[in-house]
């Protein structure tokens, strides 16, 4: 019995819904720039886009009340499949009803009215690239068939490391071919931290192969933002920061993400006796790789971004200096080292009045 309907509908897996609905924001030109509140943004166009086929995808193909015609192909890494009768075909960039349509073509020259079911399988794993004020930037491949579903934004950020602290989560981009050869790429505008400071709901859109994510850097960021953003799922949820110097367990140290330097100084045990809590270093490389050393005193009582207590980021090192006194008593030491069979150095310390750290 034929199918009712004149019009052949494609049967697409369910949960693959080639559209960006969940993103927030209209496309715009590369040009220009719209920023909007991330709970105050309409849905886009389902036409906006559309899931195109490439390499790795799996595709299932039939003809209605034709035998042999079945088959089950990979787009291999030219974009091509190999079809019963028709042999190869160019499906690299075609939407699933493109491609269906180029089939049917090819058919209809041996065959009356062909009518062609194409299903698509499964799904090649997204490539994306994320860029600026993130853990790990670089080019990342995230698979479609988890239990999670579809990767989204907030997928992507998390596989590149978190934001870090500089980031700014109120200037998020996701820049996307246009569905169609020849249009402007598009741009979308994402503020996350009016929502996670004010509420409201925040959309978490879905990501697609080519896309890129680029996360802006922010100049201004305070205390109040530090807390929010670490308090986020856009956070890592731990740094590695190393620890040396006069502490009681040296070494590199986790601790949370965007955590003050005091909290990484107790996480090694805090400062010796011969530590000074007042030429504390904190080393940190920069985006071109010149490191940075900041000074300052060790204030485990000052607030989070404070100038004594910075928040840290992936990678920095707190040198923790020898106070005065531990520096003499150590010079005083090496020098009397080689007189020790001769020369008790305790006895050097109590001749010049100073308290023995022999033993110690």
């Amino acid at each position: 019995m034929m199918r009712p309907g004149s019009v052949v509908l494609t049967r697409l897996l369910s949960g693959m819904v080639a559209v960006a609905a969940s993103l927030a924001v209209a496309p715009i030109g590369l040009s220009d720039v719209s920023v909007a509140r991330a709970d105050k943004l309409s849905s886009i166009s389902r036409d906006s886009f559309r899931y195109k086929l490439g390499p790795g995808d799996s595709l299932a193909m039939s003809v209605f009340k034709m035998s042999g015609y079945e088959a089950r192909v990979k787009v291999l890494s030219d974009g091509t499949i190999n079809l019963p009768r028709i042999g190869t075909v160019d499906v690299w960039g075609l939407t699933l009803e493109e491609a269906r349509q180029r089939i049917t073509e090819a058919y209809e020259v041996f065959l009356r009215r062909p009518i062609v079911y194409l299903d698509l399988v499964t799904s090649r794993p997204v490539k994306v690239t994320v860029t600026g004020e993130v853990g790990r930037p670089g080019v990342f491949s995230l698979p479609t068939q988890l239990a999670g579903g579809w990767p989204t934004l907030v997928d992507v950020v998390q596989k590149a490391g978190g934001v870090t602290a500089s980031g700014d989560l109120s200037r998020i981009e996701v820049l996307r071919p246009s569905a169609r050869s020849g249009n402007s790429i598009q741009r979308y505008q994402f503020d996350y931290l009016t929502v996670l400071r004010e509420g409201g709901h925040a959309p978490n859109p879905l990501i697609y192969d080519g896309d890129s994510i680029r996360l802006h850097k922010n100049e201004g960021v305070n205390n109040a933002d530090l807390i929010t953003m670490a308090a986020s799922n856009f956070a890592p949820d731990t740094i590695r920061v190393n620890v040396i110097g006069e502490v009681a367990k040296p070494g590199v140290q986790q601790v949370p993400s965007n955590a003050p330097l005091s909290q990484a100084i107790f996480a090694s045990g805090g400062i010796t006796r011969r530590g000074s809590i007042s030429t504390v270093e904190l080393v940190r490389m920069d985006g071109d790789g010149q490191p940075t050393v900041s000074v300052m005193s060790f204030d485990p009582s000052a607030v989070l971004s404070s100038p004594t207590n910075p928040p840290l980021r992936q990678g920095d090192v707190i040198v923790v200096n020898r106070t005065g006194l531990a520096k003499v008593r150590d010079g005083l030491t090496d020098a009397l080292s080689p007189l020790t069979p001769i020369v008790n150095a305790a006895s050097i310390f109590r001749i010049l009045g100073l308290p023995s750290v022999i033993g110690n």
